[in-house]
């Protein structure tokens, strides 16, 4: 319909050309070469495209952080398409998410380009939000992947169709405050064991499934799992005797570590006010050593400590639970084209054009300074020998460090459960005080038996 109309839309055009059609009367200037007047009945010719050939105009959204980066990317990118227009909406992405989720693709609010974390692609493929996009030639021009498909570029492939381009790596790590850990007489060169130290030592919000699973992922339990035949199971259904001993012990450990909570009296089992007691032990001078967060959080974890002064950064696994190093996700994000631009040639094409010169791998490293994140196809010496400080040198380090050991994050949809599931189970403690581990998990089994009603 779309073809039909603009075809309609050129004939009149061209009818009314020909019907308006006069002689200029304004008179030449001297010396001046006239410009040639299209014969009656024929039409203006068409103004060829400026060098660079992109035509038209995308809106693509930033994060406030992201903006001279974005911005940068957008002065390169006209540069050399002056034909062409990118409108930044600076919004957060989960904040945009939530207005897709509200509403749908096609709300002007949402951008042409936006980004996502890996974990929502399927949900946002069912809710038809997604325009397929031609991720291998943004790769090959962008390069710098060995094997695209068995990389984060891989995960983004459903049923033959690219949904995204990745954009970043990530993974938590460890944040450690020396000066405290001198006052606690923690030794930061060392492995320190969870179930040996203070609940103040080590800061973990574990009913939070985001931290959570570190933890659970250190002994291999599957809060939801997908078999090969798409069944889904979770270990957090198996009677009490039934679980393994490893995973028995990590449940354990969390149970000691909530006990420690409730003795100490402080805010770390209130999803509310744990974040506030976070900041306010890990300040120099305060009673946490070790903290659990992601490369985006250097800049505020330095500022606690001294402004980086008594700041140190170690690899997840520098903390274990019953002897299990902690171990997050392979976790990233990408860049997707919204839905509404599907069958439009010359948004799609300005849309990954874009994609590719933001993840312009020359600019790598302003890239993390603004966005805090790190390229999936960027060698890790180009991070390290760089124009970069020396402690965002050791945070890329220590994110590819822990990103290598890390199993692969769940993608598909059904695993959206499991966020409120966990956290409303393990912080349900707090009134239900269970007298033991085992009492504490059947807690959890019985959230998760009824979850697991839904499929």
């Amino acid at each position: 319909m779309k073809k039909i109309t603009s075809l309609v839309l050129a004939l009149m055009l061209t009818l009314s050309v020909a019907a308006c059609g006069t002689k200029d009367e304004t008179p030449e200037t001297p010396g001046e070469t006239p410009a040639e007047t299209p014969a009656e009945g024929e039409e203006e010719p068409e103004e060829e495209p400026a060098e660079g050939g992109l035509t038209g105009s995308i809106t693509v959204q930033a994060e406030e952080g992201w903006l001279p980066y974005y911005e940068a990317a957008v002065e390169r990118f006209v540069a050399v398409n002056p034909d062409a227009e990118v409108e930044l909406i600076t919004s957060g992405a989960m904040d945009m998410l939530d207005v897709i989720d509200n509403t749908d693709a096609t709300n002007e609010d949402v951008a042409d380009v936006f980004s996502i974390p890996a974990d929502r692609i399927y949900g946002l493929n069912e809710n038809e939000a997604l325009a397929p996009i031609d991720a291998m030639a943004i790769a090959d021009k962008v390069g710098g992947f060995d094997n695209y498909d068995a990389g984060l570029g891989g995960n983004f492939n459903i049923d033959g169709d690219y949904l995204a381009f990745p954009m970043n790596i990530e993974t938590l790590i460890i944040y450690a405050n020396k000066a405290n850990a001198e006052t606690a007489g923690i030794d930061l060169t060392k492995t320190v064991e969870l179930n040996d130290v203070k609940v103040s030592d080590v800061l973990i919000p574990v009913w939070n499934a985001w931290y959570g699973v570190a933890v659970t992922n250190s002994s291999g339990i599957e809060l939801l799992g997908m078999d090969d035949s798409g069944a889904l199971f979770s270990d957090m259904t198996k009677d009490w005797a039934d679980l393994e001993p490893e995973k028995q012990a990590t449940i354990e450990a969390m149970y000691n570590y909530y006990k420690g909570v409730q003795e100490a009296g402080n805010d770390m089992w209130d999803s509310s006010a744990a974040w506030g007691h976070m900041d306010t032990e890990f300040t120099t001078g305060g009673t946490a050593v070790m903290r659990v967060e992601g490369p985006w959080d250097s800049g505020k974890m330095s500022g606690l400590a001294s402004d980086g002064a008594d700041l140190e950064v170690l690899p997840i696994g520098s903390v274990t639970v019953a002897g299990k190093p902690l171990n997050h996700w392979k976790g990233g994000w990408g860049l997707v084209v919204n839905s509404r631009n599907e069958g439009d040639d010359e948004k799609m094409a300005l849309a990954e054009a874009f994609i590719a010169e933001l993840m312009n791998t020359d600019y790598a490293l302003d890239f993390f300074k603004y966005t805090g994140k790190i390229m999936e196809n960027v060698p890790a010496d180009v991070y390290l020998n760089g124009d970069m400080s020396d402690a965002d040198k050791i945070i890329v380090e220590n994110v590819l460090a822990s990103y290598a050991d890390a199993p692969a994050r769940p993608l598909f949809t059904e695993w959206g459960q499991v966020w409120s599931t966990w956290e409303n189970s393990v912080l349900s403690w707090a009134s239900v005080q269970p007298a033991d581990a085992e009492a504490a998990y059947n807690a959890i089994k019985a959230a998760f038996d009824a979850m697991m009603l839904n499929y």
